[in-house]
């Protein structure tokens, strides 16, 4: 599929009404019709989603205990277990967490957020800046870009879905309160972006393979590949990085978002210096609520010489 630029709407054609996408089409709408549901219903839903998710995703019940092994080798084995469970099931209540950042209306929204640090951002556009926001790939994600999209709309970096129908979807989703959408591919365009100066979002906690990568500490793991791209993009850009949390709060009552300062010397001399520091504001987000972080995705697929062995 084509990966455009940037995307400033979503664009519908009547090829996405192919009888192929017939059961999809259902299956959606039997979705959009669970967000006039009460959160808490929606929210026991989704634990029993994630406890039926982790009887038969073998797969990926054995990435996330492995991940959980090895960044938390402290844990003991009892710890681990209860976390993994939690996971899988705020892994089920994030399906509800996109049903509602996508089709909640914003008074749902306003009833069910709280924002702070905003004036973070203000200062930093004032101050002539672009923002780049550095958030983690945290379960309730899409609900931390409506909110904060109601605030001040920015600009998202996403990868097109390789669905017409999804790609349709998540793109007018993630547009009900943010201007725009870049490729991930695309620096030039967040550049440009940034120096307007504007606010995107990037998340820099996954293994996105060797290239542009080095290798160093992740929680306990030693040897993660970590990409180096805020200090590009904030030297490039004439950005400020500020760190960004959002979590479902423990009551599944609402959501909350916190917006810190700008890093101070941020970027440095050092790329990998910059990206040790990164990962250590990725922990300390990660561990405000680690039960609502992706431990699903395989985090340390990419090994520093091609010849070691997976750690999976």
């Amino acid at each position: 599929m084509l990966e455009l630029s940037v995307v400033e709407k979503a664009q519908f054609s009547t090829h996405l009404y192919h009888p192929k996408y017939w059961l999809l089409w259902f299956g959606i709408g039997l979705m959009r019709l669970t967000q006039l549901l009460p959160l808490s219903i929606q929210m026991k839903l989704g634990s029993l989603i994630g406890h039926l998710a982790k009887a038969i995703m073998g797969s990926r019940v054995h990435t996330a205990k492995r991940n959980l092994e090895l960044c938390f080798p402290e844990m003991s084995t009892s710890e681990r277990q209860d976390l993994l469970t939690r996971n899988f099931e705020e892994t089920g209540k994030a399906i509800f967490d996109t049903i509602n950042a996508w089709w909640w209306s914003d008074a749902k929204v306003q009833r069910h957020m709280s924002i702070k640090g905003q004036q973070h951002v203000e200062k930093t556009l004032a101050d002539g800046h672009g923002v780049i926001l550095f958030a983690v790939h945290c379960l309730p994600l899409e609900m931390g870009a409506r909110i904060l999209g109601m605030f001040r709309p920015s600009v998202g970096v996403y990868r097109p879905h390789n669905n017409p129908v999804m790609e349709y979807l998540q793109v007018k989703g993630r547009l009900r309160s943010n201007k725009a959408l870049v490729s991930k591919r695309d620096l030039r365009k967040m550049i440009r972006c940034l120096r307007n100066p504007d606010v995107i979002w990037y998340t820099a906690d996954q293994d996105f393979g060797r290239s542009s990568a080095t290798f160093i500490p992740f929680f306990a793991m030693q040897e993660a590949a970590t990409i180096t791209g805020a200090t590009t993009l904030a030297r490039l850009g004439k950005a400020k990085v500020l760190p960004f949390s959002v979590v479902r709060n423990a009551d599944d009552k609402g959501y909350s978002i916190e917006i810190m300062p700008a890093l101070d010397n941020f970027p440095g001399e050092d790329e990998v210096v910059d990206a040790k520091r990164g990962n250590k504001i990725i922990e300390g987000i990660i561990n405000r609520c680690p039960s609502q972080y992706m431990w699903l995705h395989r985090r340390f697929k990419t090994r520093p010489n091609k010849d070691d062995p997976s750690v999976y």
